[in-house]
């Protein structure tokens, strides 16, 4: 596993590019940053608020959840609470052109309820994307969380899933037919079946059906994902509380719900994502230390829509 970058402050979301450099966010810093393929950091727009997941649409843009930060009296993640930005401005979808910098604000609302802490997103064949809302958790009350699915001129979200328990990592299979959405605080993985742009099997009733397919062991919770070209869905692995610092890493598991982590030594490795020739590097981002890692994946990875729309 080599280090590709360092001193990164709590970065998550990465997309790897076209020219082989990495962009990624900076959650504690409220940007979006470039890491170029000698190493070297730059701040391609400055976003404000929490900025978490990130990927490429159709027309090149990059599209970020932003969570919004955190208010004083919020506690997102125990210990490492201090290290995110302190002031809560409102959850939003961002358009961002990774060429000149220029943000817009998407959605910031779903049929007049406010998004409270988008998280992760993944772009389906038909440039619309689906994402997860964490929620927001105070000192004695936590806002439920859910998942979305929103068309790129601004006009179209609708609320799919609601609600969720710490809806985090979202991810699609290989053939375009089932949704991965991970839960952080119960550390599970939950599947649907995807019948349609933005539409879940709900069988006879209102809710889509869910299935589950992997749970963590106490101690452990899931953050962000990559699915491979096998069908493998790959997470994050947080491990906080009184577990060993270096139990954090790389959950895979294999489309029937067998599983096996490959260990980071960071507690909070938060996100993965493959490039490179033949999409087989995966890139991992490593909250904790601050860095960005990379290393060849055992398997083929998978080449994401748009991915060669990028500016």
């Amino acid at each position: 596993m080599k280090t590709l970058a360092t001193d990164l402050y709590f970065p998550e979301g990465p997309i790897a590019m076209p020219d082989g450099s990495v962009v990624l966010v900076e959650l504690a810093r409220g940007t979006l940053s470039r890491v170029d393929t000698e190493g070297v950091v730059s701040v391609v727009a400055d976003l404000g608020g929490g900025p978490n997941g990130a990927a490429i649409g159709p027309d090149g843009f990059i599209y970020v959840c932003n969570n919004g930060g955190f208010d004083d009296d919020t506690d997102p993640s125990g210990r490492f609470a201090s290290q995110m930005p302190r002031q809560y401005v409102g959850g939003s979808i961002q358009r961002v052109n990774p060429q000149t910098g220029e943000t817009e604000d998407l959605y910031r609302e779903c049929n007049g309820h406010s998004l409270r802490g988008p998280n992760d997103i993944i772009f389906d064949e038909s440039g619309g994307f689906w994402f997860t809302d964490l929620g927001k958790t105070w000192p004695r009350v936590h806002d439920h969380g859910g998942v979305y699915y929103a068309s790129i001129d601004g006009q179209n979200i609708q609320e799919v899933i609601y609600p969720l328990i710490t809806p985090n990592g979202i991810g699609i299979s290989p053939d375009g037919s089932t949704l991965y959405v991970a839960e952080t605080s119960t550390g599970r993985i939950y599947q649907w079946a995807i019948t349609g742009p933005g539409q879940l099997d709900s069988g006879k009733g209102e809710r889509p059906r869910s299935k589950l397919l992997y749970a963590l062991s106490d101690g452990l919770r899931f953050d962000s994902m990559a699915v491979d070209a096998s069908g493998y869905v790959n997470v994050g692995v947080l491990s906080l509380g009184s577990m060993a610092k270096d139990s954090g890493g790389i959950c895979e598991i294999s489309p029937e719900g067998e599983a096996s982590i490959i260990p980071t030594g960071d507690p909070m490795t938060t996100n993965i994502c493959f490039g490179g020739k033949d999409h087989q590097t995966a890139f991992i981002t490593c909250s904790d230390s601050g860095t960005l890692r990379s290393f060849l994946w055992q398997r083929e990875g998978i080449k994401l829509p748009f991915f060669d729309k990028a500016l």
